[in-house]
């Protein structure tokens, strides 16, 4: 996401067998349909399949109409920072309905009541095909909605509300077959920036963070709800999200919260090892990226820390941290690692390109965005082979070089307006999915389908 918790700090710098002939021929007929629009990648969660930002479609553009893009189809939505998921014919979106101003830092957490849904849509127009609904009384800062992307698992979804409601439901009817109120459960509060860390499958497991004594992560059995184990306790939840990565010959679930970086085993939460973090305001927000046998966080204000992970136990080191002018650190944007390079935005304002294990800043830009560095300047970046996506907070997508060398922009194009705010400028700050040669965009008003070859 969004992970909103990125959008919220910036306030600190000024701020996912065909078994018989039916079935057969019912996957025939899907593929058919939309086989002129690029059909058959789906974006199931967070940053794609792989949760990496990466799009792999048959074709891709390198430019844009004169006139711009069009829209397919666009469906009314609320507010959000949640960006929406596509599997098959289905889009899946959450929102909140509030007769209360929600577009407000409200760092005092004044109180509000409203509705948070989940709507499942129809990928051919844009219409409802079923939507959940329940009561939330929000009580966060940048209160606008939801902020955890829905999760698409076989024939189940999963969402998180901004203020701890997790639910299961069937894919196709909406159907809740399980759910759970994080904060009443593990007797916690909502973080300032509410629930933003996108929860994580993991075979038969969710793993989400969920706060509380001994409960910072929790893992459960996705097909049932129940806990399977707990791991943690921090001084604040924080905000990063459960990643995987395998190191040592061994799969490490990488958990980390303002007080330490943590690696457990992802089956029994049984901690590997563990390295001391300070997070500033509780703001660690990016999901660690790993080059070769280095990991790295970045956190705000230069929270950063470069770790280098054994080769041949689950064990790690301190490498560097908290250099000023080294490394990056992120705040609403997820950045990416191709090889020894970490490609992403600063809280600054400017997409950089940093030599991973050094930190060592290599080029940095404000383009994607604006002319001049804005504090918390947003673009999200998907990578397509060669070419970079990148989708801006002034509602702009952008196709994008990018390398170790620099930043070459290719097109722009503006495709949908920003409904909300942030430092006294106008933002959209949801994270776009790309599935079936298209964009798929919302605000706080509508979420659009836009095909990129037209």
């Amino acid at each position: 996401m969004l992970n909103l918790a990125m959008t919220a700090s910036g306030f600190w710098t000024r701020w996912f067998r065909i078994s018989s002939l039916a079935g057969a021929l019912a996957t025939l007929f899907l593929l058919s349909i939309g086989a002129g629009e690029g059909r058959g990648e789906d974006w199931p969660q967070w940053m794609g399949p792989n949760r990496d930002n990466q799009w792999k479609p048959s074709s891709v553009p390198t430019k844009f109409p004169a006139s711009g893009l069009q829209a397919k189809w666009t469906a009314p939505l609320g507010g959000g920072y949640a960006g929406p998921a596509v599997v098959g014919n289905r889009v899946y979106a959450t929102d909140l309905i509030t007769k209360a101003e929600a577009k407000i830092d409200n760092f005092g957490r004044k109180s509000f009541e409203g509705t948070e849904r989940v709507l499942c849509l129809d990928d051919s127009n844009g219409k409802v095909l079923w939507k959940h609904e329940y009561p939330v009384r929000y009580a966060i800062s940048y209160p606008a909605g939801p902020r955890c992307t829905p999760i698409v698992d076989g024939n189940r979804v999963y969402t998180l509300g901004a203020e701890g409601d997790l639910f299961c439901f069937e894919r196709e009817t909406g159907k809740v077959l399980w759910s759970k109120q994080l904060k009443e459960v593990y007797k916690t509060n909502s973080a300032l920036w509410g629930y933003a860390a996108h929860p994580l499958i993991d075979g038969e497991n969710l793993i989400t963070l969920a706060g509380g004594d001994g409960s910072q992560t929790v893992c459960l059995n996705k097909n049932t709800g129940e806990e399977v184990w707990r791991f943690g306790t921090a001084s604040e939840q924080g905000y990063s999200p459960p990643t995987i990565i395998e190191a040592a010959g061994t799969r490490q679930l990488i958990l980390i919260n303002p007080d330490a970086v943590n690696s457990v085993n992802p089956t029994d939460g049984k901690l590997y090892w563990s390295l001391p973090y300070q997070a500033d305001n509780g703001s660690i927000i990016m999901s660690p990226v790993k080059s070769g046998n280095y990991l790295y966080v970045g956190g705000y204000s230069n929270r950063s820390l470069m770790i280098e992970l054994d080769p041949k136990s689950p064990a790690a080191k301190e490498v560097w941290r908290n250099v000023a002018k080294k490394g990056m650190s992120p705040v609403n944007v997820q950045p990416m690692v191709i090889g020894d390079v970490m490609y992403g935005c600063d809280q600054s304002g400017e997409m950089m390109a940093v030599q991973l294990p050094t930190g060592d800043r290599l080029w940095e830009t404000s383009k994607p965005v604006s002319q001049r560095p804005q504090g918390s300047g947003t673009a999200f970046v998907v990578r397509s082979n060669d070419l970079f996506y990148l989708f801006n907070e002034n509602g702009e997508l952008v196709i994008a070089k990018m390398n170790p060398k620099g930043y070459e922009e290719l097109a722009r194009t503006k495709i949908i307006e920003p409904t909300n705010n942030a430092f006294g400028r106008e933002v959209v700050w949801c994270p776009p999915a790309f599935a079936n040669g298209s964009i798929y965009v919302r605000n706080d008003e509508k979420l659009i389908r836009v095909p990129l070859s037209q």
